[in-house]
C-alpha cells in the first residue's frame, strides 16, 4: 500500500529526514526536554539549511515547491525525535497575502520564512474561547493609519521567540472607512525576536509537556500596528479571518496527524528495543505473548493512521475537498498516539515512568495532540455534521 504513494523522491526525502533526526534532533531532545530547555537556534538553522521550513513554499519564494504529503512525511520523522521540533516548521508562513505591504517586503520576508529566519506565533484562542473561534472578542479598532489591538489571548506558543504574531481579532471599525474590514480578520504584529510587542504583556503558562518553547497568555492594551498589517488575501478568496483560519486548520490537522504518528512510532521503536534488552524469568520480555501482541497491535494502528494520512495529504495536493477527511485523520491519529505511547510506557514498566527514557516524553506530548488544532470532540462533530447534516434543534 505504501508504494502506491511513495515515489523514489519521497523515499529519499524520508531517508534524509530520518538520518537528520537521528543525528541532530533526538540527542538534543533527550538532553533538553527533561530540563524544559528551549529548541536551540543552531538546530533551527540546520533545519533551515535542510529546507524544512519552506517545504510547501513555491520555489520562486525560496521554498522547495512540494506538497502537504512531503510536509507530513518530514513532520512524522521530526516528531519521532521531538514533537516541538516537528511543530516549529509550521511557524513559517508565506506573507504574500499581506496586501498592504509593498511586494519587495512581502517577498523578502517570505523568503526569510522559508529559511526559518522569520517565524510566527499564531494567536487564536482566548481565555473564554477555545473551539468556538467565532466567539473571539479581542478587538482591533482603526484609528487613523493604525490598528489599536485590545483584549486577551491564550495558548500562544512561541510568542516571545517569534518574529511576529499572527493575531485573529474582531474588527471594530466604525464609519465608512472601516466597513470594508468588518468581522474577524488576521493581523500581523511585527516585533523584536525575544520580546513581546509594545502594548502587550504576557506570562508563560506552566505546561506538563510540549517543551522546547514557551506558551503564553497575552494581554493587549492599546497595541498599535500599521493599517497595512492586515491579511487581505487567502484561500477563502479574501480577508475573512474565520474562513482563512478554518482552511488553514485543515492542513494543520494533517500536520497534527503526522506529529501523532511520529510520536507513536518513536514509542513503538523504543519499546521494541527495550523488550529485547529487558530479561525476566530468564528470557527477554519480547518472548512473552502479551508483549508481542501488544507490539503487533501498536504497529498495526500506526500503519493504519499513516495510510489514512497519506490519503488525506494526497486529496489536498490534488485540490480535492478534504475537510471531513482532515478531521478523520486528526481524530484517529491523535487517539491512536495516546493509546500506543501508553502501551509503550507499560512495556517499559517502572523505567518508562522516569525521565531516563524518551517514552515518557512521547506519552506526554501525544496527550496534547487530542487537544490542539481542534479537540477530538470537535473533530467528531465536524465528521458527524458532514455525514448527517447539522443537528435538529428544538426551541
Amino acid at each position: 500500500m505504501t508504494e502506491h504513494y511513495m515515489t523514489e523522491e519521497r523515499h529519499m526525502i524520508q531517508d534524509v529526514a530520518r538520518e537528520f533526526v537521528k543525528n541532530e534532533v533526538t540527542p538534543i531532545a533527550n538532553e533538553l526536554d527533561p530540563i524544559q530547555g528551549e529548541i536551540p537556534i543552531s538546530l533551527r538553522e540546520k533545519m533551515g539549511e535542510m529546507g524544512y521550513f519552506g517545504i510547501q513554499f513555491p520555489e520562486e519564494h525560496g521554498g522547495m515547491g512540494l506538497g502537504v504529503f512531503e510536509y507530513c512525511l518530514v513532520t512524522e520523522e521530526l516528531a519521532r525525535g521531538w514533537m516541538s521540533v516537528a511543530s516549529i516548521i509550521a511557524r513559517a508562513s508565506s506573507l504574500m497575502n499581506v496586501g498592504g505591504w509593498p511586494e519587495d517586503k512581502r517577498r523578502e520576508l517570505t523568503a526569510r520564512a522559508a529559511r526559518g529566519d522569520y517565524l510566527a506565533a499564531v494567536s487564536l484562542s482566548e481565555p473564554d474561547v477555545g473551539s468556538d473561534l467565532k466567539a473571539v472578542s479581542c478587538k482591533a479598532v482603526l484609528d487613523g493609519d493604525e490598528w489599536v489591538i485590545t483584549g486577551n489571548k491564550y495558548w500562544c506558543t512561541f510568542a516571545d521567540g517569534a518574529d511576529y504574531i499572527q493575531l485573529l481579532a474582531r474588527v471594530d471599525a466604525p464609519g465608512e472607512q472601516g466597513k470594508q474590514y468588518s468581522g474577524l480578520r488576521n493581523f500581523i504584529i511585527e516585533k523584536e525576536r525575544g520580546k513581546l510587542p509594545e502594548g502587550c504583556a504576557g506570562s508563560a503558562i506552566p505546561k506538563i509537556g510540549y517543551f522546547g518553547w514557551n506558551t503564553f497568555e497575552l494581554a493587549f492594551d492599546g497595541c498599535r500596528i500599521p493599517k497595512e498589517n492586515i491579511i487581505t488575501g487567502g484561500s477563502s478568496g479574501g480577508g475573512d479571518g474565520f474562513k482563512n483560519t478554518v482552511n488553514w486548520l485543515n492542513v494543520a490537522r494533517a500536520h497534527t496527524a503526522a506529529r501523532s504518528i511520529g510520536l507513536a512510532r518513536g514509542a513503538l521503536e523504543d519499546a521494541i528495543d527495550y523488550s529485547h534488552e529487558r530479561v525476566q524469568f530468564g528470557v527477554p520480555i519480547s518472548d512473552f505473548q502479551e508483549t508481542r501482541f501488544k507490539l503487533a497491535r501498536m504497529a498495526a494502528e500506526i500503519e493504519a493512521a499513516r495510510q489514512l494520512m497519506y490519503h488525506v495529504a494526497t486529496l489536498m495536493d490534488t485540490g480535492q475537498k478534504a475537510d471531513q477527511e482532515a478531521s478523520m485523520v486528526k481524530w484517529y491519529a491523535s487517539e491512536m498516539a495516546e493509546r500506543v505511547t501508553s502501551d509503550a510506557l507499560q512495556i517499559l514498566g517502572g523505567a518508562g515512568y522516569t525521565k531516563l527514557h524518551a517514552v515518557e516524553r512521547h506519552w506526554r506530548d501525544a496527550r496534547l495532540t487530542k487537544i490542539f488544532e481542534g479537540t477530538s470532540e470537535i473533530q467528531l462533530r465536524i465528521i458527524s455534521d458532514r455525514m448527517l447534516g447539522k443537528p435538529t434543534r428544538v426551541s
